[in-house]
């Protein structure tokens, strides 16, 4: 029998977590994670990551295994995700994957793109304009040299704001030129499912997560956190609006009120990102399991 792979994926707090876990149960397998902040063992609260009861409902892979201080990337993660699914299909015909994370969704699924060298010194020279004028500048740079790649990008990330100019500057075209459309050969066949709802009901549902997790305690984590600010795994929305706070640049109210708009414009791109990709299955937020399966199934050797 073939194996499968059924990625699930959609904005941040559209309900993907819960699905990924009814599926691993009706179809007794595990779940590996591709959100590439989840990773994270001391980000808990600002990243969404299962509660324990929901980490006990399923086997999880990729929750929590790093930390902050490691350095770890895309490609690390595509060699990691593949290696635990060479195993996990041992024992299973069907795995499940969820996450927001484009970037880490296609490296699973796709195999990672592949670039041109260019000269380091472009590199530093960014870092350095990113360190005097701010990442308003990279942000405005890559409007200019690739819109295409600008629409997609996580604006809030310097790393890979710094990555596309990179290629942008030292080869003269677009990042998002490089970006190929062909898939690397994979033992599985992916099964792509998609969450969606309304813009309002989504934009509500993200400021009421905010809330919860400044009732959980994210201001504290914040905090805690706050030493390290400087690390690109910490470069993400909801601690950097509330180290802004810390420094304080911002009042608490508007830290938070920037928190909810820098996540609506995350999931804005988040559904450019995953709406490129005709193959998926998109489903209403609300739709009832029974469906989803019965379409899962349907596409199951």
């Amino acid at each position: 029998m073939s194996k499968y792979l059924i990625s699930i994926v959609g904005a941040t707090a559209i309900g993907k977590t819960a699905l990924s876990i009814q599926l691993a149960n009706h179809f007794n397998t595990a779940i590996i994670s591709c959100d590439s902040r989840q990773f994270f063992k001391e980000m808990t609260i600002g990243t969404a990551v299962p509660s324990k009861e929901e980490l006990s409902a399923a086997e999880h892979h990729f929750i929590q295994h790093i930390s902050i201080f490691d350095s770890y990337n895309v490609g690390q993660f595509e060699k990691d995700a593949i290696e635990k699914l060479h195993e996990l299909f041992q024992q299973h015909d069907i795995v499940i994957m969820v996450g927001g994370s484009g970037l880490y969704v296609d490296a699973v699924l796709k195999g990672l793109d592949e670039f041109p060298k260019v000269d380091p010194k472009i590199r530093e020279d960014l870092n350095q304009q990113l360190e005097t004028d701010g990442i308003e500048s990279l942000q405005q740079q890559l409007l200019q040299l690739d819109p295409t790649y600008y629409e997609r990008v996580a604006l809030g990330n310097p790393h890979r704001l710094i990555r596309a100019l990179e290629i942008c500057i030292g080869s003269g075209k677009p990042y998002s030129s490089f970006l190929k459309d062909k898939t690397a050969d994979r033992n599985f066949t992916a099964i792509k499912v998609g969450l969606t709802a309304d813009r309002p009901i989504m934009y509500n549902r993200i400021n009421q997560r905010v809330d919860i997790m400044m009732e959980e305690g994210l201001l504290e984590e914040a905090k805690a956190l706050y030493p390290h600010k400087a690390l690109n795994a910490l470069q993400t929305v909801g601690y950097r609006e509330l180290f802004e706070y810390l420094d304080g640049n911002y009042t608490l109210d508007f830290a938070i009120s920037e928190i909810k708009k820098n996540t609506r414009r995350f999931a804005k791109r988040q559904g450019t990102w995953f709406r490129k990709d005709e193959s998926t299955i998109w489903f209403d937020y609300q739709e009832h399991i029974e469906t989803i399966v019965k379409e899962i199934e349907s596409r199951l050797g």
